[in-house]
């Protein structure tokens, strides 16, 4: 059977249109001629059908529509990208969403990725930026295994750009810093991320004075859950069960 077209797959989303969505879309910031107004979980049962198809997620992401760029890190082939291919895509980023849904569905199979945080945090494009902390956050949370070098590195990295007042990286930089809190306790990473959080929130700086209150409103919180590896809120459900007092058996 022949693999669908891009203008095949283009016409099937534009079936699964809405206006409601695509207002919701300019809400972001998107162009309304960049914007098909299709629903993410409509995008995911797509990518599911679609399966890998590197040739069909390069034109999905060449047409320039929001929705097709979505549908297109969900098709394509983490062997076949590229350093200068994923580098390409991140540059034309120009909302949050599509930011974070390429590091957490795509950027994160990438075995160079990682070395590319440094780079990407230092780089002053908005979504660039944020694309380094937002890889933070999943490599915290999918990658048990990072080893204490690169936690540091990643602490030193929201120290330094903290300071950034854009709304969307000075956001991705809290929630690094309280994913990567949230890793253990066994080897002092939250201590190190609380120190950060209350180093930022006495700052003199506003951007940094955000990010450390923002911050220490989830890492003050954390707490060990049986089954489960991370730290955990006591303001969830499985946290507040955790930190809740074992009740004392009378003799």
């Amino acid at each position: 059977m022949p693999r669908p077209t891009a203008a095949k797959v283009l016409a099937e989303l534009r079936a699964h249109s809405s206006a409601e969505h695509r207002a919701s879309k300019a809400r972001l910031g998107i162009p309304l001629d960049s914007a098909l107004g299709v629903s993410l979980p409509v995008i995911r049962q797509m990518g599911r059908a679609l399966g890998r198809d590197q040739k069909l997620a390069e034109a999905l992401w060449e047409s320039g529509y929001h929705e097709a760029r979505l549908l297109a890190v969900l098709v394509a082939g983490p062997e076949a990208m590229t350093v200068k291919l994923a580098e390409r895509w991140l540059a034309e980023v120009t909302s949050w969403d599509l930011c974070d849904h390429l590091c957490n569905n795509l950027l994160i199979k990438l075995p160079f990725a990682p070395s590319r945080i440094p780079a990407w945090a230092a780089d002053e494009r908005e979504f660039v930026r944020r694309a380094a902390f937002a890889l933070m956050c999943s490599l915290s949370i999918h990658h048990t295994e990072i080893e204490q070098p690169l936690v540091e590195q990643h602490l030193g990295l929201i120290r330094r750009y903290a300071r950034d007042p854009r709304h969307y990286v000075k956001k991705a930089v809290s929630w690094a810093l309280r994913e990567i809190g949230k890793k253990d306790r066994d080897y002092g990473v939250l201590d190190q991320a609380l120190a950060l959080a209350h180093e930022l929130a006495a700052s003199g700086n506003a951007a940094e004075r955000w990010v450390g209150k923002d911050a220490l409103k989830e890492l003050e919180t954390l707490t060990a859950a049986p089954g489960r590896r991370r730290l955990v809120s006591s303001t969830t459900k499985s946290g507040a069960r955790a930190a809740r007092p074992k009740p004392t058996r009378s003799r």
